[in-house]
């Protein structure tokens, strides 16, 4: 039976909790965690536990860490992880990005020394509900995605995010990975042991597969458009840019470092968040109004299927989320079972149901 979001965040939080993060930290993170899998994104909620425990066991996230402003102007901050996982050095950077924007127009900040995040568009939307522009980019810990025309892997899944406030509850959300899936949509599949739909791998002779192991047989993950014949170079060149704004801005170890992810006590993964008041150029109310209008027209188009109709980047999460809210958060059964194990290992009390 599907846990409750409060049951689902809950366990989230005591788990985080057992591996020493602070409390608040910890409160804070399991909400971010959550968020995700209430949206619909369930790659970036509880799924990440088993990984996140087998990283700081092998000592590579510092679950104590607390994030450290190391530089600052009246635009801009830099952000130090300190070896800590992202949730709470992002969360902390979009925060102060958001306060520049509302004392000079827009606030940019970037981290370094950091780890995996959690979703993109929570961050984002952080920006929208102080009535900003939001705009998030993360570099990734997996080598997994091979350039246009390569055949040896270079980048990851490099997501990026935007949001802009419209109608009031519903923002134009767009939260994407810079591949044709997210990985963890593949490491969903393989916990269930499922195949994927063709289209999201390839071998390492670049012949499609179904295997969602194909990434450690050799294979690769494929670009946004697949193929050089579906303009997979854009997903390449979108995938150059979030590592350029994430990492070489933040001085994080760079996708292309032999170093990446092997440095000592640290994942250095970089983050990108940026903050921008409409007001600086009209009216803000004008600015959202036109949005709404927008997306309305969007959402009028005649659909090439009466059964589904024409949707808004972020109409198909906020859905979701009104669902599970209703129903529960599903969680697969050998996933459950994992967490589970990490749980009752690490000292934390389980309260979600077997």
């Amino acid at each position: 039976m599907p846990a409750s979001y409060e049951t689902h965040r809950k366990q989230l939080e005591l788990i985080l909790k057992a591996w020493g993060m602070p409390e608040a930290t910890a409160i804070s993170t399991a909400e971010i965690m959550s968020w995700a899998d209430l949206h619909g994104i369930d790659t970036h909620g509880i799924s990440m536990v088993p990984t996140y425990d087998q990283r700081r066991r092998a000592g590579k996230i510092d679950m104590r860490a607390q994030p450290v402003t190391a530089r600052e102007t009246p635009v801009s901050a830099l952000i130090d992880g300190g070896g800590g996982l992202g949730h709470a050095n992002a969360r902390r950077a979009m925060e102060l990005a958001i306060a520049k924007a509302g004392t000079v127009g827009i606030g940019v900040a970037v981290v370094r020394n950091s780890a995996h995040f959690g979703a993109c568009g929570f961050y984002a939307l952080m920006a929208v509900d102080a009535g900003l522009i939001g705009m998030v980019a993360t570099s990734a810990s997996g080598i997994q995605v091979a350039p246009t025309f390569g055949a040896q892997a270079r980048l990851g899944t490099d997501p990026i995010a935007f949001a802009a406030p419209g109608r009031p509850g519903e923002p134009f959300l767009l939260d994407m990975a810079t591949t044709t899936v997210a990985a963890g949509k593949i490491r969903n599949k393989a916990n269930e042991n499922l195949p994927t739909p063709p289209g999201w791998l390839v071998t390492a002779d670049g012949h499609p597969s179904t295997d969602p192991l194909e990434v450690s047989k050799g294979g690769f993950m494929t670009p946004l458009g697949g193929t050089p014949e579906g303009s997979s170079h854009k997903g390449y060149g979108l995938s150059g840019m979030v590592n350029i704004l994430s990492s070489a801005l933040s001085g994080a170890t760079m996708v292309t470092d032999p170093m990446h992810t092997k440095k000592p006590d640290t994942m250095d993964i970089g983050h990108f968040l940026l903050a921008m008041d409409p007001g600086l150029f009209r009216d803000s109310a004008d600015f959202r109004a036109d949005v709404a209008a927008f997306c309305d027209t969007l959402h009028a188009t005649k659909p090439a299927d009466p059964a589904r109709p024409v949707l808004v980047a972020g109409d198909p999460e906020r859905r979701t989320a009104a669902q599970r809210r209703q129903t529960g958060i599903p969680v697969g059964t050998n996933l459950l079972a994992k967490v589970r194990e990490v749980a009752l290992a690490s000292g934390a009390a389980w309260i979600m149901e077997n």
